[in-house]
């Protein structure tokens, strides 16, 4: 298990190593394996990078994010011109989501809300404006209304684990209460979580995830 001052000094190395952060603009604290990240960025994308960045790191139990985004003059944009790009970026995306996803935006932060069928239709949502000049942060309201019915959904999301982490699925367990999937259990980093969640996520008929999954450090 790393210490505090050994976290401290893999988090400050990966935002060094991560090209869209300026790690001289973000201060590092680490007290028993929370990582708290502060300070000034000039875009969400470099704030979104940074948090990305620290939770990369093994042995981190928690991440509290206490940046702001200050933009630069050259990055400042009304927000009736935040809105158009971002319904426009909806609405070029391969599969549109325009007609489903509504946008709304005040001092730069993007609050998406509107039903899809998939959680990968949200995610996308929410990707396609995060980059949009002028954005301060975004709010990913979006609810997954799926159209299909569930249907031995506990036994898919076991027989999607095993395939895709193998001996670690043994130890998550999968429950479900409507469409509701709760994951419990332990894995050993943040990549195995990741996996684990995505996987009940694009089960059909799935529209909400509780994550209690604990990392065994």
């Amino acid at each position: 298990m790393k210490t505090d001052a050994e976290l401290l000094q893999d988090v400050i190395a990966e935002l060094e190593w991560e090209p869209s952060v300026q790690a001289t603009h973000i201060g590092v604290e680490v007290k028993n394996g929370v990582v708290t990240l502060a300070g000034h960025v000039s875009s969400y994308l470099e704030k979104y990078s940074a948090e990305h960045a620290a939770q990369r790191v093994g042995g981190v139990k928690a991440l509290a994010v206490e940046m702001d985004v200050k933009l630069p003059s050259s990055g400042k944009r009304t927000d009736a011109d935040i809105a158009q790009s971002a319904k426009s970026a909806l609405e070029w995306m391969t599969s549109p989501l325009g007609d489903k996803v509504n946008v709304m935006v005040e001092k730069g932060w993007i609050t998406l809300t509107g039903d899809v069928d998939w959680q990968y239709q949200k995610l996308a949502a929410g990707v396609a404006v995060r980059y949009l000049l002028g954005v301060t942060g975004v709010s990913n309201l979006v609810i997954i209304k799926p159209a299909m019915k569930l249907s031995a959904v506990t036994e898919e999301i076991e027989a999607a684990l095993v395939r895709r982490a193998k001996s670690d699925a043994k130890k998550i367990h999968v429950e479900l209460n409507g469409s509701t999937v709760t994951l419990t259990g332990s894995v050993d980093n943040w990549a195995e979580r990741d996996t684990a969640r995505d996987t009940a996520w694009g089960t059909p008929g799935v529209v909400n995830v509780i994550d209690k999954i604990t990392m065994d450090f």
